[in-house]
């Protein structure tokens, strides 16, 4: 396919020339100034409301103002939403190959080697920023100096200075440097829309819910600085005698008002300045606390799904281990939903770039590895190899996380296994055709004699291990009822009971392939 018709996710042909520069660079005096208003000044429910309904028909620069507002003055939404930034933008990077060919390995590969970047995670952290605000524009300045097409940085743009299609409200569009809406050039912008909710980008965002509660709490916090510096201090009280003048009256006055702030004043001997404490005030103070606290974990649930890892709250470690699962499970979905745009507008992009469009192409995966579960595949293996399942070592061994022992390695062994019961040699009938009453008189011997060996508790335990089997809808309850019932398990007795009954049971079975044979 020839460079000229290489087509973007949107249809739009690439314009190469563009693709090493930067359009969308701020300019002090153009459409796209770095300065920004502060709408949060004196903010009050009838202005929010008004911002909000602005972003509504498209028109979001005073919401996109606000937002930043708020994550500048709210330490607690800042301390939030930079711990679900930073939590996706440092997980490890991973490439997968879009096949096993030697051409899909070098594209792999040459993605692999540009993600070793140590710029990449604060523009990782930068491309999140979607997260508060509903959408993020980054744009790519790429790099053809040495004849081959390469990422050179990835620079965030200020969202006040794009736009979306009035048609729509949810086709991006970019302003230029004469404040003309374009759409954006292929293959030049990184545009995740990682939305709280359903609905158009523009209110997807979380800093909708933020800046609600932060105006409230701005209300509680001014409230309770007016509150401390009232009554945080005693009622000055002056009293002046019968017949004093109005000067007089204006001494003690002015006396009393400066107490409060410079804590010293004179008044003439004949007039006196009470000091009269308030009794009531913690419970007043406790109830602005409260209600700041509350708002506080209202952000927090909205941000991050829970409270106890940003909040004190009470519910011991097991609450606390819940609420970390769903903060894992948040990460998890914004982990994949970046991935997918990392895959869209720019993976791809750099392929069509530097190799023309492909059939298969790699793709980046970001997600925490999972932790074995060791004691849970231990169980497993202990339970069902015995019964005959065929399991690879190497595959264990990686699993595991262990490494093949080489020629001279010190090993671990299998501890010696307690001896089985003396079982007596097979009768010559089990070898040999002829009369197998002699053998099935010895197998019952047997049995008999391993009943009469194995302990009552033993005989207890077994029967209520077939209990907890009948009533397990799967092995993995299975397994969840033998921990907790048998949790200081010794195992020895029962270990020589069933190696014996194992012989026995072979045994038992070669006699029934003789009768079907016979």
């Amino acid at each position: 396919m020839e460079p000229s018709r290489v087509l973007d996710h949107r249809g739009r042909p690439i314009e190469r020339r563009q693709l090493t520069e930067e359009i969308a660079a701020p300019t002090l005096t153009g459409v796209r100034s770095p300065l920004s208003g502060n709408p949060g000044d004196g903010l009050n429910p009838v202005r929010l409301a008004n911002i909000m309904r602005e972003a509504d028909r498209g028109e979001p620069v005073r919401y996109m103002e606000l937002a930043e507002v708020v994550e500048e003055r709210d330490p607690h939404y800042l301390s939030v939403i930079s711990t679900r930034k930073r939590s996706v933008s440092q997980i490890e990077i991973t490439v997968d190959p879009g096949g096993e060919d030697a051409h899909d390995l070098e594209m792999a590969e040459m993605v692999r080697d540009w993600l070793k970047r140590d710029e990449l995670a604060s523009e990782l952290f930068d491309i999140l920023d979607c997260i508060g605000k509903g959408y993020s524009f980054t744009e790519i300045i790429w790099d053809s100096s040495e004849g081959q097409w390469r990422p050179e940085r990835l620079e965030w743009r200020d969202p006040r200075w794009f736009r979306f299609e009035r048609r729509d409200l949810a086709t991006p569009l970019m302003l230029d440097e004469h404040g003309r809406e374009l759409p954006l050039p292929a293959f030049k912008f990184i545009f995740p829309a990682l939305k709280a909710k359903s609905g158009l980008p523009l209110r997807g965002g979380l800093s909708r819910v933020a800046a609600w509660g932060w105006m409230f709490k701005a209300y509680t916090a001014r409230d309770w600085a007016i509150f401390t510096q009232t009554y945080g201090q005693p009622l000055r009280l002056g009293k002046y005698q019968a017949g004093s003048s109005e000067e007089d009256k204006s001494t003690l006055f002015r006396a009393v008002a400066n107490i409060a702030g410079d804590c010293a004043a004179i008044i003439p001997e004949s007039m006196s300045i009470d000091f009269v404490e308030t009794q009531n005030v913690g419970a007043s103070i406790d109830l602005y606390e409260r209600r700041s606290d509350w708002l506080d974990r209202q952000i927090s649930k909205a941000v991050l799904g829970q409270t106890t890892t940003t909040d004190a709250v009470s519910g011991g470690h097991a609450v606390s281990q819940e609420h970390r699962l769903v903060q894992e499970d948040i990460e998890r979905a914004d982990a994949i939903a970046l991935a997918g745009v990392l895959n869209r507008d720019l993976i791809r992009p750099w392929i069509d770039l530097e190799y023309g469009p492909q059939a298969r192409y790699p793709r980046v995966r970001i997600a925490r590895e999972e932790p074995e579960d060791v004691q849970a595949l231990s169980t497993a293996l202990a339970a069902l190899v015995p019964l005959g399942l065929k399991v690879r070592a190497a595959e264990v061994r990686t699993r595991l996380a262990l490494s093949e022992p080489g020629e001279g390695d010190e090993v671990l062994g299998a501890a010696p296994v307690a001896d089985a019961p003396p079982v007596e040699a097979a009768p010559p009938a089990l070898q040999a055709e002829g009369d197998i009453r002699p053998a099935r008189e010895h197998i019952a011997g047997l049995a008999e004699r391993l009943e009469a060996e194995l302990q009552p508790e033993v005989r207890d335990l077994l029967e209520r291990i077939e209990t907890m089997l009948s009533k397990a809808g799967s092995l993995e309850e299975f397994r969840e009822m033998l921990l907790a019932g048998f949790p200081d398990l010794d195992t020895s007795e029962l270990t020589r009971a069933l190696a014996g009954g194992l012989i026995a049971a072979e045994a038992a079975g070669r006699l029934a392939l003789e009768d079907e044979s016979g």
